[in-house]
């Protein structure tokens, strides 16, 4: 059998994990830095954290076409330098119209930096092992998720300073940046007959009912991920609570992935999608059951919080960690071998619009019903996309796989 961890491919993680530290480091933290240091509202907290996906959005589908046409080695470089120089962005804003420009325009190469890392990461796996090591690929952002939060978090509350966080943040994109540069592909002559212009070159058609069904589970990250920290501030009491739940969270996704490389290595996509999103929606419907019910003193009120808060993260990393690994190699089975970059910018494409309208949708609704309002949406949609796939999205895919070893 070929070899997994090769080189190459432990530097592509590692460039990877840095890359996610310094983005999760103080993302759950921003929310309570815009209402404290600006004044922001919960709307316009919602209209500011949902800029950044909507950039990430709009360059996706543009850096997976440049990614599957031009050399990438090239194209992850420059991408990794924007990524790293808009920290410095947020040093200098005083303003929160500035910080909400610079916010919003980061996301811009933060989106084509992760299809590029992404596809780099399956050019220099072994073919054979290539639906294995995509799963692996994902302990390096779940790796980030549980240390870069929990580290944050902890910064933050001996110092109370966010400067020192974008720092830290820079100097971990800087480092991941070296890293990458050290990283050799194989050389792969440039097309010279390619084929026309067509929509297909941005997004990838053949996988868009997998892409929908991704829209639904994002926009239930982009409601906990941005409003986990205010919501356990005001709603629950828990003001210390956010790195252990990021740290449950990413144990959980860690778990998942490990135990879930077997059924990879098996070609059993469909399985593990279905288990995945299942054990999500136990977890989101715990989060928000449990202190709901304490509210109405119908179970004890700090033990249920208490499971329903932490318990949560565990079933949603545990749940999302067997999922996202599938729809990534159930999107990329259905592509042709030179649409590797676009058929990881389309999901990431619908995780980005799933995250921004759930980072805005969860500001609005939050202003006009509450924070629980908010976090029900969540259990409503995460439902929404269970059904949809089990009614629809799975014989989709079998439909058009284009790799028979997987189901």
């Amino acid at each position: 059998m070929e070899r997994l961890w090769n080189k190459n491919y432990c530097k592509v993680m590692a460039a990877n994990f840095l890359l996610f530290a310094a983005f999760y480091l103080f993302t759950p933290l921003l929310p309570i830095y815009l209402n404290e240091h600006f004044g922001a509202t919960k709307d316009v907290i919602g209209m500011v954290l949902s800029g950044f996906s909507l950039t990430a959005l709009l360059c996706r589908p543009f850096s997976g076409y440049f990614v599957d046409t031009f050399p990438r080695k090239r194209v992850l470089m420059v991408c990794f330098l924007l990524f790293s120089a808009f920290f410095v962005g947020y040093l200098t804003a005083g303003t929160l119209l500035l910080f909400a420009l610079v916010r919003t325009l980061h996301g811009g190469p933060f989106g084509a930096l992760t299809v590029a890392n992404s596809t780099v990461a399956i050019d220099v796996l072994p073919s054979s092992r290539r639906t294995e090591g995509i799963g692996y690929y994902g302990l390096s952002n779940n790796l980030a998720m549980a240390l870069a939060p929990t580290l944050g978090v902890g910064l933050y509350r001996l110092t109370h300073s966010f400067e020192l966080l974008f720092w830290i943040a820079l100097l971990m994109a800087c480092l991941g940046m070296a890293v990458d540069a050290t990283v050799h592909l194989q050389y792969k002559p440039t097309v010279k007959d390619k084929p026309p212009m067509s929509l297909d070159r941005f997004f990838l058609l053949r996988g868009w009912l997998l892409g929908l069904n991704m829209v639904a589970f994002g926009f239930c990250f982009g409601v906990l991920s941005s409003y986990l920290a205010i919501y356990g501030k005001e709603v629950m009491g828990i003001t210390s609570g956010t790195g252990t739940y990021f740290m449950l969270l990413a144990g959980g996704l860690m778990l998942s992935r490990i135990f879930g490389a077997r059924s990879l290595r098996q070609g059993r996509l469909t399985h593990n999608a279905a288990e995945g999103m299942c054990i999500s929606l136990l977890g989101y419907t715990l989060f928000i059951l449990m202190p709901t019910l304490a509210q109405l003193s119908i179970v004890n009120n700090q033990l249920s919080i208490a499971i329903g808060y932490y318990g949560s993260a565990l079933l949603i990393g545990l749940g999302n960690g067997h999922m996202w690994p599938a729809f990534q190699n159930m999107t990329i089975c259905v592509a042709h071998n030179n649409q590797r970059g676009t058929a990881n910018s389309t999901l990431l494409i619908s995780w980005d619009i799933g995250m921004g309208l759930g980072m805005l949708g969860g500001g609005v609704v939050s202003e006009l019903l509450g924070y629980s309002a908010a976090f029900w949406s969540v259990v409503m949609v995460n439902v929404a996309g269970v059904l949809t796939y089990f009614l629809f999205t799975k014989s989709f895919f079998l439909q058009r796989n284009l790799n028979t070893t997987v189901h």
